[in-house]
């Protein structure tokens, strides 16, 4: 299901793309994988436009560009991953966000099929997702996914911030919680 706005009354915001582009820069946003298959095997490609939509039901969004590739793989399969990266993971956010290289972005990678969908072994989070509703946002379309799994691990998430990959500056000082938790946590994967 797909949200059109009326076109007759887009407005030009008159603001410089470029100086969007920088205050943009400067908001800390989650680094992500978001995968999916068909018949031409696996695919993916790095977003940073996660986000919790809703609780009840559990819905995320996730954002890409209309000339996206994955875009349209997730629109014909109705169904996709979302790996979310820890801080050590800059190299393969860099790899899945290089524009052309297909499948090759899974060699050399670990991972494995969860669901039917791309999981890679590393990630500090996975979510399955089945398409539950698009909408229209200029040239990205908004991917509102309806969460079907979901699976964690204390990491430091990976983070990206003007321009450059981080995380939380206090992560490593937070309690942790023992080693057992974190087995039951994913022994239902």
């Amino acid at each position: 299901m797909t949200t059109t706005p009326d076109v007759s009354s887009t407005i030009e915001s008159g603001i410089d793309p470029q100086r969007f582009r920088g205050l943009m820069a400067q908001v800390c946003a989650p680094v992500t994988i978001v995968t999916t298959t068909d018949c031409d095997g696996p695919h993916g490609a790095t977003a940073s436009s996660f986000a919790s939509l809703s609780m009840e039901p559990p819905l995320i969004t996730v954002a890409f560009d209309r000339k996206s590739a994955l875009l349209s793989r997730i629109v014909t399969t109705g169904r996709f991953g979302v790996n979310l990266l820890h801080h050590g993971q800059e190299d393969l956010a860099m790899r899945f966000a290089s524009r052309g290289a297909g499948a090759e972005r899974f060699n050399g990678t670990t991972w494995h099929n969860d669901t039917g969908l791309p999981r890679l072994d590393d990630a500090a989070g996975w979510v399955t997702c089945e398409l539950y509703n698009t909408v229209e946002g200029g040239d990205h379309l908004l991917l509102i996914g309806l969460v079907t799994k979901a699976c964690n691990v204390e990491r430091a998430p990976l983070v990206y911030a003007n321009r450059t990959f981080g995380t939380h500056s206090r992560f490593a000082e937070r309690p942790r919680r023992p080693i057992v938790d974190h087995i039951t946590a994913c022994a239902s994967d």
